[in-house]
């Protein structure tokens, strides 16, 4: 049987079992929707080997990302916060389209704990939508990234790459 953290059973509970990783410095907000069962597996997020966040990211600062140590600093150096809107949810797989029973994190204590928040950006269009469901009365400027899961193919990794940049370089 397979635990239940994980929620790979259909209707098995999933619990996020990352914190954000932020600091009295970030002001750039990072939401996804809900860690991958890969991500369960590595306990780090954006973690399936063809997950496009950390290459883009990579790219786009010009530095490594091949440990967790890397990733943590380039996202300190650069001011970014990371986290998912989703906190706890059913699922049978790691699509977001499979994503029941939502109870969001606490992105509202977040921000007040972390003043200096200045953007939201969201890793795809149901992260944005899921935060637009729990959290209307936050006005923070939002930006909606191109997904960088493998499963959305619809972009190049050179569309995604010129977006996140663009979209990025306004606030770091």
């Amino acid at each position: 049987m397979p635990k239940s953290s994980k929620g790979e059973a259909a209707g098995s509970p999933a619990v996020h079992p990352f914190a954000p990783i932020i600091d009295e410095h970030s002001k750039i907000l990072i939401l996804g929707s809900f860690p991958s069962l890969k991500s369960f597996e590595n306990n780090f997020y954006y973690a399936h080997p063809r997950n496009q966040f950390w290459p883009l990211l990579s790219k786009i600062f010009n530095l490594p990302v091949d440990t967790l140590d890397e990733k943590r600093a380039l996202l300190k150096r650069h001011h970014i916060a990371l986290w998912d809107v989703v906190g706890s949810c059913e699922r049978r797989n790691s699509a977001d389209s499979n994503l029941k029973q939502c109870q969001p994190n606490d992105i509202t204590g977040l921000l007040e704990k972390y003043p200096n928040i200045r953007v939201i950006m969201f890793t795809g269009k149901k992260a944005h939508d899921l935060f637009r469901r729990y959290f209307p009365e936050i006005k923070i400027p939002q930006v909606v990234l191109p997904s960088p899961s493998p499963a959305y193919a619809s972009k190049s990794l050179e569309d995604k790459l010129k977006i996140w940049k663009k979209s990025l370089s306004e606030y770091v």
